[in-house]
């Protein structure tokens, strides 16, 4: 009987398949963080410093990743759940920690590989500066951090249509980035804001990529908020799967 991780690189390998059957869907990924990048920060290079310039291109990775994965786990389990492959899936012996796995594998590993032009552009374009080692621990914790958003994605395709699911993540995706800090330093923030701040995964994933890019005290509050959303929503979303198989099935 093979292994729910075996299961889970089974799924992920499918999924990737899927995917790069289409390249412009992966192009898209990697062009919209690297756009934002040249249009929102590259024109004010000159007036920011390496250590602001360096936390912009991280809030934008961020908000890469946030994005990517909202509408591509959302979207895409939504329109699954909605065609005849999907049945069919749920009536291998396969559990639902294999698949939601293997949604995480393929399309974080895409997503990670989506911010290769936004690094390179962050690096020629702008004073943004870090030793490489501190660049490779960035992206693990970056991938730690977004498991959130990747699981937030997965319970808003488990739980509604894609035509509900695309209004519900325009909305997320927006008042996330605001309001983590990725398109504002959270230093201009006014009190109120900022305690709200606090709470969301976002402002969490900024802050703990921030301290492994460029070092200091590690930001504790911010870790356990990223660990606290990661097992409450990945709790919710295998409770979606099972209340979604047995409406569907039983």
């Amino acid at each position: 009987m093979p292994t729910t991780l075996a299961l889970a690189g089974v799924h992920a390998r499918a999924n990737l398949l899927e995917t790069l059957r289409i390249p412009i869907a992966v192009i898209g990924t990697a062009v919209f963080p690297a756009l934002a990048l040249v249009f929102f920060v590259v024109p004010n290079a000159e007036r920011m410093g390496p250590a602001a310039a360096t936390q912009a291109v991280i809030s934008l990775a961020v908000f890469s990743l946030c994005v990517g994965s909202l509408f591509n786990f959302g979207l895409t389990i939504a329109e699954a759940r909605e065609k005849p492959w999907d049945p069919y899936l749920r009536t291998l012996p396969a559990s639902g920690a294999a698949r939601i796995l293997g949604h995480l594998v393929a399309t974080g590993g895409l997503s990670l590989v989506s911010l290769v032009p936004l690094i390179a552009i962050g690096a020629l374009l702008t004073p943004a500066e870090a030793e490489l080692w501190r660049i490779a621990l960035g992206l693990g914790v970056l991938a730690l951090a977004s498991l959130p958003f990747m699981l937030m994605g997965v319970a808003i395709g488990f739980s509604m249509p894609v035509k509900a699911a695309i209004a519900v993540i325009q909305v997320l995706f927006f008042a996330l980035a605001f309001g983590g800090g990725l398109f504002v330093p959270p230093a201009a923030f006014p009190a109120w804001l900022d305690a709200i701040s606090h709470a969301l995964p976002t402002r969490h994933a900024r802050e703990v990529v921030i301290w492994a890019v460029q070092g200091g005290e590690a930001p504790l509050w911010a870790l356990l908020g990223s660990l606290a959303w990661t097992l409450g929503l990945g709790i919710l979303s295998l409770l979606l799967f099972r209340r979604d198989e047995g409406r569907r099935f039983r």
